[in-house]
């Protein structure tokens, strides 16, 4: 049976804790791991995380997944806080839910991805 997917989007997100932009660094200085899965060119495009793990949406799963020859080490285990971040935070959610049906059941992603954190830190340079 075929879903739309805003269907598919809907049913990601409901099992995930997203994370705002505000949210972000003391996630990040609690231990979670920042996983950006932007394309090369996108990130050139629109600027970088200072604290991500560049891992592109096309490998994501393999270079998680500890079972998995091509994972990266150190990884994050299945009990770390996994925040995956895309440009807008729509990517990062069907992601995010893969990880959580390989095992990370913390992983999620951040809301409004990049373009959200980005005008965050604007907003806070010009107050």
């Amino acid at each position: 049976m075929a879903v739309s997917i805003d269907a598919l989007l809907q049913r990601a997100r409901a099992h995930l804790e997203r994370v705002e932009a505000a949210d972000l660094d003391a996630a990040l200085s609690a231990g979670a791991w920042l996983i950006d899965i932007r394309p090369e060119a996108q990130r050139r495009a629109e600027g970088a995380f200072p604290r991500a793990h560049i891992l592109e949406r096309n490998v994501l799963e393999w270079r998680l997944d500890p079972q998995s020859s091509a994972r990266i080490t150190p990884g994050p285990t299945y009990d770390d806080l996994v925040i995956i971040a895309c440009s807008a935070g729509y990517a990062s959610s069907l992601a995010a839910a893969s990880l959580q049906a390989l095992g990370f059941h913390r992983a999620t992603d951040l809301a409004g991805g990049y373009q959200a954190w980005r005008d965050l830190r604007a907003e806070a340079r010009s107050a």
